[in-house]
């Protein structure tokens, strides 16, 4: 290459330059991102129609869950005692037992049936059908005797840990502590319901008592303060609710709290109970499954 094309080509690149640069400068300039979302999308306002739609979604599914699902409910007597006391505030599971199973979708889902020693929440049979807290102890067809405060299932001593008795009961001597069905029929002055003390002697074969279809017998835990069946007669399958299975609060309480006849006097309760929270919270019982 002679130095007269050497510089011919410096000359060329140098004229092509200013024409790179010059189409650049004609380039569209690129758009700025915008500042927000908000400016591309407008946020749209909620109206007053979407809050009582939501509202209403909310109390329909509560409504659902505490009819079919889960329901909560408190003790408020020591029939139950030790295993459950006044003041424990218990979560229900109404989704456990189902129906008699005699509809085909029961077997689709996840029911049991009602065992021995299950604790059970169910309506009771008289009166204001208000909720008792129990544990199961006869089954449909069992032969049941109670003689000196021990309980025989068919012929055969029931082993019984969770049971309290009170060795100088409030109540004083009472022959179904320790005898049922009582001998001759004769209740003896006990506090039984009337009606069941004309009905029991249908079911009383020998010194047994047998349970009818779709009856449970359901005693507390705490014998000797207990209005169980031995008192009022059997649980029926249509009126238990569910089983217990949760403590999720718990506060130092007596029978008299929740005895309370007029709103003012549930409301002081309830305030003096809130006012002293911290203090009568039983915080060693919160969260303990119920057995």
């Amino acid at each position: 290459m002679t130095e007269e094309n050497a510089q011919q080509d410096i000359a060329a690149s140098a004229t092509e330059t200013p024409v790179s640069e010059s189409v650049a400068e004609k380039a569209p300039p690129v758009p700025d991102a915008p500042a927000s979302l908000e400016r591309v999308f407008p946020r749209e306002k909620t109206t007053f129609s979407e809050y009582i739609e939501s509202l209403l979604v909310t109390v329909i599914l509560a409504l659902f869950g505490t009819s079919f699902i889960v329901q909560a409910f408190k003790i408020p007597s020591p029939s139950m005692e030790k295993t459950l006391l006044v003041g424990d505030h218990l979560l229900v599971n109404k989704f456990i037992f189902g129906g008699r199973g005699d509809a085909w979708y029961e077997k689709l889902l996840p029911y049991r049936p009602i065992q021995r020693g299950d604790i059970i929440v169910f309506k009771y049979p008289y009166d204001d059908h208000q909720h008792f807290v129990k544990r199961v102890i006869g089954l449909p067809g069992d032969h049941l005797k109670m003689v000196d405060q021990e309980v025989y299932i068919n012929g055969k001593r029931l082993f019984e840990p969770y049971v309290v008795h009170d060795p100088n009961p409030a109540t004083g001597y009472d022959v179904l502590n320790y005898q049922f069905p009582p001998v001759g029929n004769q209740f003896l002055g006990s506090p039984a319901r009337s009606e069941w003390i004309a009905d029991v002697h249908n079911y009383i074969h020998g010194d047994e008592i047998v349970i009818p279809k779709d009856k449970y017998f359901a005693m507390g835990d705490n014998r000797d303060r207990s209005s169980d069946s031995r008192y009022w007669g059997f649980v029926d399958h249509d009126a238990i609710m569910g089983r217990p299975f949760l403590i999720y609060w718990s506060v130092e309480a007596t029978s008299d709290d929740y005895s309370q006849s007029t709103f003012l006097q549930r409301l002081g309760s309830i305030l003096d109970t809130l006012r002293h929270l911290p203090a009568r919270t039983r915080w060693n019982r919160m969260f303990h499954t119920v057995h």
